[in-house]
């Protein structure tokens, strides 16, 4: 049960660092945007962790051992579609577009900087996690 418990915690935590990260990232609200990248990607980076491991505790919910957990995002893709997308497979849709905001647009390259979109994305986020938590 203690196990259970820590798992459950594990996304939101890693979420509320990503938020701290970003603070981190000099915000201009004068013209909307961020001004140091290094913390956006970096926060960017936590946030995507968070709705792996979020999507981890999913998948451990339905029967999945921690051993057999994905560690490439085509097979997270597949096992979303396999055990955790309802029937209109939205659920799927919204992890692909999270993983190219998230993952490529905000950590891997570094494109995003525009605060109010950025607050957008954190929301999208923490919905999705929620979701499965």
């Amino acid at each position: 049960m203690r196990r259970k418990k820590r798992l459950t915690a594990v996304p939101l935590i890693y979420f509320k660092n990503a938020k701290e990260i970003l603070k981190k990232a000099e915000p201009d609200y004068e013209i909307g945007i961020y001004g140091n990248i290094k913390y956006v990607q970096e926060a960017f980076g936590t946030l995507w962790f968070a709705i792996l491991k979020a999507i981890d505790y999913a998948l451990t919910k339905k029967g999945i051992p921690e051993k057999d957990l994905p560690q490439d995002w085509e097979i997270y893709k597949s096992y979303i579609s396999k055990y955790l997308t309802q029937k209109d497979g939205k659920l799927l849709k919204l992890a692909n577009s999270l993983y190219k905001e998230i993952h490529i647009a905000g950590y891997y390259r570094g494109l995003l900087e525009d605060i109010n979109r950025i607050k957008d994305i954190f929301k999208d986020a923490e919905k999705f996690i929620k979701k499965l938590m």
